[in-house]
Protein backbone atom coordinates (compact mmCIF):
# COMPACT_ATOMS: atom_id res chain seq x y z
CA UNK A 1 0.00 0.00 0.00
CA UNK A 2 2.09 2.70 -1.21
CA UNK A 3 -0.76 5.48 0.31
CA UNK A 4 1.77 4.82 3.76
CA UNK A 5 4.99 6.30 1.71
CA UNK A 6 2.97 8.79 0.53
CA UNK A 7 1.87 9.76 3.78
CA UNK A 8 4.94 9.69 5.53
CA UNK A 9 6.50 12.16 3.33
CA UNK A 10 3.64 14.85 2.94
CA UNK A 11 4.13 14.68 7.04
CA UNK A 12 7.98 15.24 6.51
CA UNK A 13 7.23 17.68 3.69
CA UNK A 14 4.76 19.22 6.87
CA UNK A 15 7.11 19.62 9.40
CA UNK A 16 9.53 21.49 7.42
CA UNK A 17 7.17 24.09 6.03
CA UNK A 18 6.21 24.37 10.37
CA UNK A 19 10.04 24.67 11.01
CA UNK A 20 10.45 26.95 7.82
CA UNK A 21 7.61 29.35 9.48
CA UNK A 22 8.22 28.91 13.55
CA UNK A 23 4.94 27.07 13.53
CA UNK A 24 4.02 25.15 16.51
CA UNK A 25 1.09 22.85 14.63
CA UNK A 26 -0.22 22.10 11.82
CA UNK A 27 -4.04 22.62 12.09
CA UNK A 28 -5.06 21.77 8.62
CA UNK A 29 -3.88 20.06 5.41
CA UNK A 30 -5.40 20.47 2.12
CA UNK A 31 -4.52 18.19 -0.81
CA UNK A 32 -5.69 17.19 -4.35
CA UNK A 33 -5.48 14.19 -5.43
CA UNK A 34 -6.37 13.32 -9.25
CA UNK A 35 -8.43 10.39 -10.42
CA UNK A 36 -5.39 9.21 -12.29
CA UNK A 37 -3.03 8.98 -9.63
CA UNK A 38 -3.30 5.75 -8.33
CA UNK A 39 -3.59 7.36 -5.07
CA UNK A 40 -7.07 5.52 -3.12
CA UNK A 41 -8.53 9.02 -1.10
CA UNK A 42 -9.70 6.63 1.41
CA UNK A 43 -6.56 4.79 2.42
CA UNK A 44 -4.48 7.91 2.56
CA UNK A 45 -7.28 9.14 5.02
CA UNK A 46 -6.36 6.32 6.89
CA UNK A 47 -2.81 6.48 6.45
CA UNK A 48 -2.93 10.23 7.02
CA UNK A 49 -4.99 9.22 10.74
CA UNK A 50 -2.27 6.54 11.11
CA UNK A 51 0.71 8.10 11.04
CA UNK A 52 0.15 11.98 12.78
CA UNK A 53 -0.09 11.50 16.39
CA UNK A 54 3.49 12.18 16.94
CA UNK A 55 4.24 14.82 14.13
CA UNK A 56 3.22 18.89 13.85
CA UNK A 57 -0.06 17.60 12.35
CA UNK A 58 -1.31 15.52 15.69
CA UNK A 59 -4.59 17.85 15.50
CA UNK A 60 -4.83 18.67 11.98
CA UNK A 61 -7.99 18.50 9.05
CA UNK A 62 -7.24 16.56 6.78
CA UNK A 63 -8.86 17.81 3.41
CA UNK A 64 -8.98 15.35 0.31
CA UNK A 65 -10.28 17.46 -2.79
CA UNK A 66 -10.91 15.40 -5.35
CA UNK A 67 -9.70 16.53 -8.83
CA UNK A 68 -12.06 15.24 -11.82
CA UNK A 69 -10.22 14.27 -15.45
CA UNK A 70 -9.43 17.55 -17.29
CA UNK A 71 -8.29 16.88 -21.10
CA UNK A 72 -7.80 19.66 -23.90
CA UNK A 73 -8.81 18.71 -27.67
CA UNK A 74 -5.89 18.98 -30.08
CA UNK A 75 -8.78 18.78 -32.94
CA UNK A 76 -11.42 21.60 -31.79
CA UNK A 77 -8.77 23.19 -28.83
CA UNK A 78 -11.50 22.68 -26.38
CA UNK A 79 -10.93 22.16 -22.84
CA UNK A 80 -13.52 19.87 -21.05
CA UNK A 81 -13.90 17.76 -17.22
CA UNK A 82 -14.82 14.40 -18.09
CA UNK A 83 -17.13 12.97 -16.05
CA UNK A 84 -17.06 9.55 -16.74
CA UNK A 85 -13.64 7.84 -18.00
CA UNK A 86 -14.42 8.13 -21.81
CA UNK A 87 -11.13 9.35 -23.05
CA UNK A 88 -12.58 11.38 -26.25
CA UNK A 89 -13.95 15.22 -26.84
CA UNK A 90 -17.32 15.48 -25.49
CA UNK A 91 -17.75 18.18 -28.07
CA UNK A 92 -16.75 16.57 -30.71
CA UNK A 93 -15.63 13.36 -30.01
CA UNK A 94 -12.32 13.16 -31.00
CA UNK A 95 -10.06 10.80 -29.55
CA UNK A 96 -7.16 12.96 -30.38
CA UNK A 97 -6.53 14.70 -26.36
CA UNK A 98 -4.22 15.60 -24.13
CA UNK A 99 -5.07 15.28 -20.27
CA UNK A 100 -4.10 18.49 -18.28
CA UNK A 101 -5.23 17.69 -14.83
CA UNK A 102 -6.35 14.64 -12.61
CA UNK A 103 -2.87 12.50 -12.86
CA UNK A 104 -1.15 14.17 -10.04
CA UNK A 105 -1.46 14.86 -6.40
CA UNK A 106 -0.22 17.81 -4.66
CA UNK A 107 0.10 19.66 -1.30
CA UNK A 108 -2.23 22.55 -1.35
CA UNK A 109 -2.61 24.60 1.57
CA UNK A 110 -1.47 24.06 5.38
CA UNK A 111 -2.81 26.42 7.90
CA UNK A 112 0.09 26.51 10.95
CA UNK A 113 0.04 28.21 14.45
Amino acid sequence: MHEYSIVQSLLESCEEHAKKNDAKKVTKVVIKIGVLSGVEPDLLQIAFDTFKEKTVCHDAMFIINVQKIVIECLDCNTTSTLEKHEFSCPKCQSVNIKVTDGEDMYLMSLEME
